[in-house]
């Protein structure tokens, strides 16, 4: 599944970088200050987060009253617009989540039904990109992944 899902991301971002302009949702712009509440709902609570690198941010967010997840990625100096990612998968129930194009400020949201299961997940931002596996399940530990492409 990991394979895949790698696949498929270095897929989209391939298509972006030879000028695709089909993306997953509109084109997402914010002021600098853009939260990851303001993103996906004010519900949702910050529970993990991961840099990518120094362009920017990973949220993974989660809403206690519906039991979904919520990931945005998030960059730190919003300006033209650049490839960014994000995806988020419950490897128990194969529901997935993704968001993927050219942006000025972040990308997302991207939401999952997650209560009681691990999540993996993870974003991008131009060549930079992080995925966490195993993700806020209790005893198991996580593991990253950043990758420079």
């Amino acid at each position: 599944m990991r394979f895949t899902r790698s696949v498929l991301t270095t897929t989209a971002f391939a298509a972006l970088a030879l000028g695709a302009t089909t993306a997953l949702a509109a084109p997402a712009t914010a002021a600098p200050n853009t939260t990851p509440q303001k993103v996906c709902g004010s519900a949702y609570k910050t529970v993990n987060s991961a840099a990518i690198g120094s362009l920017g941010t990973v949220y993974l967010t989660y809403n206690a009253s519906n039991g979904k997840n919520c990931v945005a990625t998030i960059r730190n100096n919003p300006g033209a617009a650049v490839d960014m990612a994000l995806w988020i998968e419950v490897p128990d129930t194969w529901e997935r989540g993704e968001d993927y194009g050219r942006y000025t400020s972040y990308a997302g949201p991207a939401y999952v039904y997650g209560k009681g299961h691990c999540v993996d997940w993870g974003g991008g931002i131009s060549n930079v990109h992080v995925q966490v596996y195993n993700s806020n399940c209790g005893a198991r530990k996580e593991h990253r992944v950043t990758e420079v492409r």
